[in-house]
């Protein structure tokens, strides 16, 4: 009876040693929204509409609001194996989701600094002044990248008063 438990406890660690290898051996396929320059098309976007932002109508006056969303992604670049050694700071992209309140609210202003490892970031939505919209609810997903360049570490974004915490992994070692 030991002997059978004796192999099964041997079978059981090798299998996951094989695992682990596989694991190690290459990087865990990402989600879409994780990953580094993914932009979803048409077809697969679901529901959403990729917004970006464009001039307001000059003739026009506007309330702004801060810009709501449900979800942020903060999505560091993978590190270049040609990059020299000495290269090991990376670009920051950030994909952001939410829901517009109505048919005439857009995108306004984005404004981001950097302070360090804290980043400060406010997105700002537009609404012309006087117009009779209809109201729909209108999901939306929207890229920017964040400044600079970051090194391996931990990182705060701070995106209208919401805390996400981030962090650049290092390179892989071959």
């Amino acid at each position: 009876m030991s002997t059978s438990f004796g192999r099964s406890t041997t079978l059981v660690a090798a299998l996951a040693i094989v695992a682990g290898a596989c694991v190690v051996g290459r990087r865990a396929e990402r989600p879409p929204d994780e990953r580094f320059g993914h932009r979803y098309s048409d077809e697969e976007g679901g529901n959403r509409e990729t917004m970006v932002i464009r001039p307001p109508d000059s003739t026009q006056e506007y309330f702004h609001f801060t810009a709501p969303f449900d979800t942020v992604h903060v999505r560091p670049a993978p590190f270049e194996t040609t990059a020299p050694d000495s290269v090991h700071e990376v670009p920051v992209e950030v994909l952001v989701k939410g829901s517009l309140p109505d048919a005439c609210v857009e995108l306004h202003h984005l404004e981001q600094e950097r302070m360090g490892h804290l980043l400060r970031a406010r997105l700002q939505i537009r609404r012309p002044r006087g117009a009779v919209c209809a109201t729909v609810i209108r999901p939306y997903r929207f890229y920017f990248m964040l400044p600079d360049r970051y090194e391996p570490g931990h990182y705060t974004l701070n995106l209208n008063d919401r805390i996400i915490a981030f962090r650049v992994l290092p390179p892989p070692e071959d």
